[in-house]
C-alpha cells in the first residue's frame, strides 16, 4: 500500500483476529467475536498514522495484534521486513526493544505498588541494559524528557494526576530506545486541557528520536492534528485510507462522510448551512457481521448488490484506498 517499499516501517497483510466464544461444560466453541477482519495497510518509517473508528470497531485490537500481544488468527506482520507472526518467544522477545505501547488508561496500565524509578526502570533491567546506578541515570533522563522532575523518582503513581501519569507511561515506552510506537488512545481518559500538552510532547518526541506512530482514537479533529495519514474503521476491517487533508477535504467513504460530518465546528453560520449526516440503527454485532459490506446496514447509499459482493479495499487515487461498490 506504499508507493515505494523502502521506506515501510511495519506492514499488515490480512490481518485476522478472532476471540472463540465458547459455551457449556464441555467448553464447546459456538462462535467467535469478529474483531478484525482482514485488514491491510502500511505504516511508513517516522510516520504517525492515525487509525480511527466508533468504539468496538477493532482499532485497539489491531495494535495489539500487531505487536503480538496477541496471536492473529491469521495474515501477517512484517517489521522491517520480517514477520513476527512466525518467530519463536525468545526471537520475539528481542524484537519488543524495537516496539513498544503507549495504553490507554493511565490509571489502571502503572503497578500502584512500583515506584517511578522500578516502573520506568522495569525494561532496563528485564533486557539487562543497565543495572543500578546507571538505572537511577537513565530513569532521571526518561523523566526530563517527558518533562518530569527527576527528583520524583522514588514516588509511586497515586501521586500524580493523570497527565503525569500518562507522561510516566511515554518515558517507560521510551527506556529501550524503540523505533516504532502503537499509542492506544493515549489522551481519551485525559483532561481536555491536558490532551494537547500529551501530543505535543509525543510529536516533540517523534522528531527528536525519528520516531514511527500508530496512533488509535476516536477524537477525529486531534488525528488530524498529529497524523500524517488516515485509516478509517468499521466492525473489524478498513473502509479508507488517505493521507490526511484528503481524508478531510474529499471523503470518498460514506462511513467516513458521516464520522466527518460528525466533528462539532464553532462556527452557526456553518452549522445552518451544513447538513450532518446521522446514521441509522446501530453497529451490528461483530460475533454476526452483515454479509457483503459491513457498512450497508446503516448506508445511505446502499442496494441489494452490496448485500451479495465484499467491497475490495483498492486504490481510487493516489495514496487513497476505499473499500465501496459505490465509489
Amino acid at each position: 500500500m506504499s508507493n515505494n517499499n523502502e521506506d515501510v516501517l511495519v506492514h499488515v497483510e490480512n490481518l485476522v483476529m478472532h476471540f472463540p466464544i465458547y459455551r457449556g461444560v464441555i467448553r464447546r466453541q459456538v462462535g467467535a467475536v469478529h474483531a478484525v477482519d482482514g485488514v491491510t495497510f502500511d505504516i511508513r518509517e517516522g510516520e504517525t498514522l492515525g487509525l480511527v473508528g466508533e468504539s468496538g470497531c477493532g482499532k485497539s485490537t489491531t495494535g495489539r495484534t500487531i505487536l503480538q500481544l496477541y496471536k492473529p488468527t491469521a495474515g501477517n506482520v512484517y517489521f522491517r521486513g520480517q514477520d513476527l507472526v512466525g518467530l519463536k518467544p525468545n526471537a520475539m522477545r528481542m524484537m519488543r526493544r524495537e516496539m513498544q505501547m503507549i495504553f490507554q488508561d493511565p490509571y489502571a496500565s502503572l503497578n500502584p505498588r512500583m515506584t517511578l524509578r522500578d516502573i520506568v526502570g522495569e525494561p532496563l533491567m528485564a533486557f539487562e541494559e543497565a543495572s543500578g546506578k546507571e538505572i537511577d541515570r537513565r530513569v532521571g533522563e526518561l523523566l526530563e524528557l517527558v518533562k518530569l522532575d527527576p527528583d520524583f523518582a522514588g514516588r509511586y503513581p497515586h501521586e500524580f494526576s493523570g497527565g503525569q501519569r500518562q507522561r510516566i507511561g511515554v518515558a517507560r515506552a521510551l527506556a529501550l530506545n524503540p523505533s516504532f510506537i502503537v499509542c492506544d488512545e493515549p489522551i481519551s481518559a485525559l483532561d481536555v486541557s491536558i490532551q494537547a500538552q500529551v501530543v505535543n510532547l509525543l510529536e516533540d518526541l517523534q522528531k527528536e528520536f525519528h520516531l514511527t506512530y500508530l496512533f488509535i482514537a476516536h477524537d477525529l479533529s486531534m488525528v488530524r492534528h498529529i497524523s500524517d495519514r488516515v485509516a478509517v474503521m468499521y466492525l473489524g476491517v478498513i473502509v479508507e485510507l488517505a493521507n490526511r487533508n484528503d481524508l478531510y477535504n474529499e471523503p470518498l467513504h460514506p462511513y467516513t462522510k458521516a464520522l466527518l460530518s460528525a466533528i462539532p465546528v464553532p462556527d452557526p453560520v456553518y452549522n445552518e448551512t451544513h447538513q450532518r449526516t446521522v446514521l441509522e440503527g446501530d453497529v451490528p454485532s461483530p460475533v454476526n457481521p452483515p454479509s457483503g459490506c459491513r457498512f450497508r446496514t446503516r448506508c445511505p447509499i446502499a442496494d441489494e448488490g452490496c448485500a451479495l459482493q465484499k467491497p475490495e479495499f483498492r486504490r481510487i487515487k493516489p495514496d487513497h484506498y476505499v473499500a465501496c461498490l459505490k465509489v
